[in-house]
């Protein structure tokens, strides 16, 4: 599912219009990252938590040549699924 396929689902589910649906889905990719990047941890209960993991610096190989490179130290978005959600995949 792609960004358009998600607002016209939602406008279906939530009964409103693409319009309002766009903005809501929009507002909440916007509160998501503005959160992250301040180090916040999101939780929705039984959907699952957004949160920033911080990846160390390590050494890499290069595919083509074998040689050795250095990768650098990042931060990283995690995602972990509810209760409700795993169950509901099952």
């Amino acid at each position: 599912m792609n960004k358009t396929q998600l607002i016209d689902a939602v406008a279906k589910e939530a009964g409103i219009t693409k319009a309002e649906s766009k903005k809501a889905v929009d507002a909440f990719v916007n509160v998501v990252s503005s959160a992250l990047q301040s180090g916040d941890r999101i939780a929705l209960v039984g959907f699952g938590s957004f949160s920033v993991a911080e990846k160390p610096a390590r050494t890499g190989r290069n595919p083509r040549t074998g040689e050795a490179i250095e990768i650098s130290a990042k931060k990283t978005v995690r995602f972990k699924a509810g209760a409700d959600l795993n169950a509901n995949l099952k």
